[in-house]
């Protein structure tokens, strides 16, 4: 017969639990990681790379949209004030005339502020950049001017008709017409609300995004490529092919050479070498190859930067 087995001993000693703070903390912590994490879109480029992007968000875009709102007026009233000290020393026909140049300078000031900002190379009006946003394209390419047309066109739409809508008066019926008009502007107006990627009704038919563009700067160099003569003989690239691509790339390809597998490697190298059409040679190893243009291209992009030239991607061709 089998003796009974002792009862074993109880641990009687509590498990250190998480406070009630430190839980708060952790929710609101993973709440605005999901948060953020719904605002990052990821884009293939035509040539294949992946790129994270993360949208700008509502408030984001409405306080970029306030502070242009403020430069144009401070634009306007400058030269208000400037033309009321000059017509003063004009004669009656003279000052209507300067006064109708001046309507004229403020109808292009209205219309085409924000087109002569996000059809420059950096994409972005003044409030845009004080908040580091920008305007870029959704299939990955550059963004053309027709894109910045076609979003800047609708501008006057989802402003401007809800504002005529509520400073209507009139009769009654007048006054109904204006709310049911009011109500109708008013879905574009807050159309960037009610859509996951915070897109104004010009940015749906134009195909654009406003995204988060963090002023790029050059990482820390991991090769040593540049060092070792026989390498940069041996991988002698032309001016034409280390002007293939920017600071963009340039981080993706660190990233490459820091965390891929050598498939990845090989990929990325075979695309490299047909974009810059390199005629890969008896013994070259893929990651020499990737090293050997790494280097290249930082210092072709070192050297342009001391020139004050930032090519930010492979689309900028200035």
């Amino acid at each position: 017969m089998t003796a009974a087995q002792p009862p074993r001993p109880v641990n009687t000693a509590r498990r250190p639990g998480i406070s009630m703070e430190a839980a708060v903390q952790r929710r609101a912590r993973l709440a605005e990681e999901m948060r953020a994490a719904k605002m990052v879109r990821r884009l293939v480029t035509p040539e294949g790379a992946a790129i994270r992007l993360k949208l700008a968000s509502a408030s984001e875009r409405a306080g970029a949209f306030m502070i242009d709102i403020a430069v144009q007026w401070a634009i306007v009233i400058a030269t208000l004030i400037g033309l009321s000290f000059v017509i003063g020393a004009l004669s009656p026909g003279s000052a209507n005339i300067a006064f109708a140049f001046w309507l004229v300078f403020f109808f292009f000031v209205r219309n085409f502020y924000y087109i002569f900002f996000e059809i420059g190379q950096r994409a972005a009006t003044p409030g845009k950049r004080i908040l580091g946003l920008r305007v870029a394209s959704r299939d990955g390419g550059r963004l053309t001017a027709n894109s910045v047309l076609a979003r800047n066109f609708i501008r006057e739409i989802e402003i401007g008709l809800p504002f005529q809508f509520a400073l209507m008066g009139g009769d009654q019926s007048g006054a109904w017409m204006a709310l049911f008009g009011l109500i109708w502007s008013g879905v574009f107006l807050l159309f960037p609300i009610f859509n996951r990627d915070k897109m104004r009704v010009g940015d749906l038919i134009a195909g654009t995004w406003v995204i988060k563009a963090p002023r790029a700067k050059l990482m820390e160099d991991i090769t040593s490529t540049a060092a070792r003569p026989d390498i940069s003989s041996r991988f002698a690239f032309t001016p034409a092919q280390t002007q293939a691509y920017g600071i963009h790339e340039l981080h993706v390809l660190e990233d490459v050479l820091r965390q891929s597998t050598s498939g990845i490697k090989a990929q990325v190298a075979a695309r490299i070498r047909a974009k810059i059409n390199w005629v890969r040679t008896e013994g070259e190893s893929d990651l020499l190859f990737l090293e050997a243009y790494y280097a290249a291209l930082r210092r072709r992009l070192e050297q342009r930067m001391l020139l004050g030239e930032r090519k930010s991607d492979k689309f900028d061709v200035r």
